[in-house]
């Protein structure tokens, strides 16, 4: 006779890592994000963007129209918004 155990918060935690390690790769597949992405990735407002860092010299670089649509480079965007939080966000 075989007796097994298994251990729930293990499997969860396995499971919660794997899933977490399927996220990031998802998140390198992407180029670019459009409008709406980043919205989403920063959970700001687009006037809130566009009065603290859409015109920023830096972030130029980064966005392109293409009709009526912006698109953002994802990893590039992506650094450049950890850069500008570490500059412009305070500690409290």
């Amino acid at each position: 006779m075989i007796n097994l155990q298994i251990d729930d918060a293990e499997v969860k935690n396995m499971y919660m890592n794997k899933l977490d390690e399927r996220m990031r790769e998802l998140d390198l597949e992407l180029v670019y994000w459009d409008r709406k992405e980043l919205l989403r990735r920063t959970c700001m407002s687009w006037n809130f963007i566009q009065e603290q860092f859409f015109y920023d010299e830096e972030f130029k670089k980064l966005r392109f129209k293409v009709g009526s649509k912006w698109f953002f480079k994802a990893r590039e965007t992506q650094q450049f918004l950890l850069k500008w939080l570490e500059e412009n966000g305070k500690v409290s």
